[in-house]
C-alpha cells in the first residue's frame, strides 16, 4: 500500500526522473496510485507523493475520466489566469488561492507507451498543472507570494504538530 509522502520529504522538492521501461510493473504501479488517490479523497496524485522520483502523475476529476500521464510535457497554456482555491495531499489541511494558466494542452504516454495529446482547461487543466508541478519538485506553496508561503509553512508546521 502506498502512502502518502508529506512536506519536508526532500522528494517533493526534487525533479523525477523520466520513465524509461513501460512494462507491467509500471502499469501496476498507477493502478496502486488510483487505489491510493481514491482511499485519500484526492483527484491528483504524483509519483513523487508517494516516495517515488518519476515523471508519472493521475487524475480523477470531477467531469472527467481517470488519467494516467507518463513523461508529460505541458506545450501551451493559455495566457488567462484563473484563481481558485487549492490543497494537497502532501500538505493535509493547508488550503491557497493559487493562480493558474485556465487551459492548456499536454503531451505525454500512457501506461502501454502510447503517446497521447490532450487539451484541458478549467478544474481538468488545473489538476494537471499542479501535478506537473510536483515532477518538477516544485510545490503548490511556491505559487503564492513569499510573505503567504512563509506563513503556511509556518501554519503548517503547527498543523502537523497537533
Amino acid at each position: 500500500m502506498q502512502q502518502i509522502v508529506t512536506y519536508g520529504d526532500p522528494v517533493l522538492e526534487t525533479r523525477a526522473e523520466p520513465v524509461t521501461e513501460f512494462n507491467e510493473e509500471l502499469a501496476a504501479f498507477c493502478e496502486e496510485m488510483f487505489v491510493t488517490l481514491k482511499r485519500e479523497r484526492g483527484i491528483g496524485l504524483a509519483a513523487p507523493q508517494v516516495g517515488v522520483s518519476k515523471r508519472v502523475f493521475v487524475t480523477d476529476a470531477d467531469g472527467d475520466r481517470p488519467r494516467i500521464f507518463i513523461n508529460p510535457e505541458i506545450v501551451m497554456t493559455s495566457p488567462e489566469l484563473v484563481e481558485y482555491e487549492e490543497g494537497c495531499l502532501s500538505f493535509p489541511g493547508l488550503y491557497f488561492m493559487v493562480k493558474r494558466s485556465g487551459a492548456l494542452r499536454v503531451q505525454a504516454f500512457n501506461e502501454k507507451g502510447r503517446p497521447f495529446t490532450l487539451e484541458a482547461e478549467g478544474m481538468l487543466a488545473r489538476v494537471i498543472l499542479h501535478e506537473y508541478d510536483h515532477l518538477d519538485g516544485k510545490l503548490f506553496v511556491d505559487r503564492i507570494s513569499p510573505l503567504r508561503k512563509q506563513r503556511a509553512l509556518l501554519h503548517y508546521g503547527r498543523l502537523v504538530k497537533m
